[in-house]
Parts: structure tokens; sequence; C-alpha cells
């Protein structure tokens, strides 16, 4: 019994440790296309705000992104970024035509659902 007490705690971590494990991607493949981007959120399991914003990953390494604002000025906003993979995460322009890039870990990827980890925010995707 005593044996058991002592591999449970570390059960519990690797269970954990594998829960969280991101996913390395080697190149673009699994991510290109389109992809509805259904939320935001500041934690994983925080409160997560809609938004109604298209990402299309393409093959050339540009990020077209279009935003539908339904309340303000502009009903759509298409900006264009770019992207590349590199050491298995996603690296993307800050702004357009700027020179910084912010690092983004694919947290979860399961079949048409993914969930990236940028700088300050978790998007959680479909793919269409």
């Amino acid at each position: 019994m005593k044996k058991y007490v002592k591999i449970l705690p570390l059960l519990a971590v690797f269970c954990a440790i594998s829960v969280n494990a991101e996913v390395v991607l080697k190149d673009n493949s699994t991510i290109l296309g389109k992809w509805k981007l259904n939320a935001e959120a500041a934690k994983l399991d925080g409160e997560k705000k809609k938004v109604i914003v298209e990402w299309d990953f393409k093959d050339n390494g540009v990020l077209q992104t279009k935003a539908t604002d339904s309340v303000g000025r502009t009903k759509e906003m298409n900006i264009a970024i770019k992207y590349f993979v590199e050491n298995g995460e996603i690296q993307k322009q800050i702004t357009p035509g700027g020179e910084k890039y912010e690092s983004c870990k694919v947290v979860e990827k399961k079949g048409s659902e993914m969930i990236i980890k940028c700088r300050f925010l978790y998007y959680f995707l479909t793919k269409i």
C-alpha cells in the first residue's frame, strides 16, 4: 500500500504535464487554411470574449485576418501580416509592416479545434 501512496503524486504530476503539453509544429502544414477565431481569453480556463474574426494561414507566409464589426463604422477589416514556423512555434508580426514578431504556441489541437497561446491571449479556433 505504501508503494501506491508514493507513486500516486508522481502519477498526478505526470498527468497534469501531459494534459497541458504543447503541440510542436514541424512546419506550417497543420495550420494552413481558414480558421474561425471563436473567442479569446487572458487565461486558458478564464472567461472567453466572443469575437468574429477569420484567420487564413496561407502557404506563402501571410496570415490574412478578416474581422467583422457589427456595431462599428467599419463593417469588415482585412489585415495581412507575415508569419512563419520556427522552433515548433508560430512567429507572427505584431503589427503589419513592422519587424517585431510575437511567438505563439499551439497549446492544443484536436481535429478541427485548435488553441493558440500568444504573448497575452489564448485564441480558440475552429477550422472552416
